[in-house]
């Protein structure tokens, strides 16, 4: 009798044996740590993947384009300025509108615009105030087209928490499609749940990146243009100041000029 019990002992414990050295490998597979990759990306599924690559690729490509175009050289370049100052100063206004249409910068081709209102009837002002319109239709029409790259990023910045919203829904949707099916099971329904969150927090990452790109890139713009509408003004008022010098002067009484 004690024979026998024994011998079932060690048949139970060779099989209990053999039990735990086969699924040991398995729960050291299972419980193995995720990598960030993984954790962090793959696990959101093919949405999260697609906000990632698109979004952050396409942010990245408008912000290094925008940073080649967004510059002084090619909006208001000093040896322009200058050139334009000294015909101005001296009233070669034709030569000033030859020199500006020979030149691709947004001050070349706002002077171009502008300079040929220029009224010489009117020398009290020139005809300023046509000047400043043309000045300002040029800025209107020239901003429609600039600030297209700029909104852009702007486009990015609404569209990326909306796909992170979708997959949310997407998420949920699995996640109560396992419930429905009266499946349990705490693994599948928290991966149903991390894709849900994977794709909101991607999708917020992206449209946060995108929203200080937007707005850095239409101050510099902004900052450009006023920069080009002050030099155009400063090379008016040279003209203006080199026709009416004299009665300027003689309006200002004796010991009260500065």
């Amino acid at each position: 009798m004690i024979n026998l019990t024994s011998n079932r002992f060690k048949s139970t414990g060779i099989a209990l044996s053999a039990i735990l050295l086969t699924a040991t490998p398995l729960l050291a597979e299972e419980g193995s740590p995720k990598s960030a990759l993984e954790q962090y990306l793959t696990d959101g599924g093919p949405l999260t993947i697609f906000i990632v690559a698109v979004g952050l690729i396409s942010l990245i490509g408008l912000s290094v384009f925008n940073f080649i175009n967004l510059t002084k050289s090619k909006y208001c370049p000093d040896d322009l300025k200058g050139a334009l100052l000294d015909h101005m100063v001296n009233c070669r206004v034709r030569s000033a509108i030859e020199l500006s249409a020979s030149h691709p910068s947004y001050l070349g081709r706002m002077m171009a615009y502008s300079l040929p209102n220029i009224d010489a009837t009117r020398p009290e002002d020139l005809g300023r105030e046509a000047i400043e319109d043309s000045m300002a239709d040029f800025s209107i029409n020239e901003g429609r087209k600039s600030m297209v790259w700029v909104n852009l990023i702007s486009l990015v910045a609404q569209a990326a928490p909306m796909l992170g919203l979708l997959g949310t829904v997407f998420g949920m949707i699995g996640a109560f499609g396992q419930l429905e099916k009266g499946n349990a099971d705490p693994g599948a329904l928290a991966g149903e749940i991390s894709v849900a969150l994977l794709t909101t927090m991607w999708g917020l990452v992206v449209a946060l990146l995108a929203v200080f790109a937007y707005f850095f890139f239409k101050g510099r713009y902004l900052a450009l243009v006023a920069e080009c509408n002050q030099s155009a003004e400063e090379l008016i008022n040279a003209s203006v100041q080199t026709v009416n010098g004299d009665a300027q002067l003689a309006k200002i009484p004796e010991g009260l000029a500065v």
